[in-house]
């Protein structure tokens, strides 16, 4: 079990490339809405919050990305076939100068 979760809920569009990359077993319902569940560790969690500092986390412990992030999490998982893809999704969502101020040396 994952400490953390990514609800991707699923409108027509997103559900073909879910069920194309073969996981349409993993569609489930969450909080009466079609979805799936990317699982992800403390780590990620940090690192996501982090890049997203908006981001709500709710009793289970889930939270739904910003709509850019989340495309970019669907095409990975499009071109992965697996929901296990918090590993190459956080290299390309995580920023790790958000939220610090940008310094500049004077010479």
């Amino acid at each position: 079990m994952a400490d953390y979760y990514i609800n991707v809920y699923l409108d027509d569009e997103s559900k073909e490339i879910v069920e194309a990359a073969g996981l349409g077993s993993q569609i489930k319902d969450i909080g009466g809405k079609k979805g799936i569940q990317v699982e992800m560790d403390k780590k990620d969690h940090k690192k996501l919050t982090k890049t997203f500092p908006d981001l709500q986390f709710d009793a289970s412990n889930a939270c739904v990305l910003p709509k850019e992030a989340e495309q970019t999490l669907l095409n990975i998982i499009k071109g992965m076939k697996t929901l296990d893809v918090m590993k190459v999704a956080i290299m390309k969502l995580f920023n790790p100068l958000a939220g610090k101020a940008l310094r500049s040396k004077t010479f």
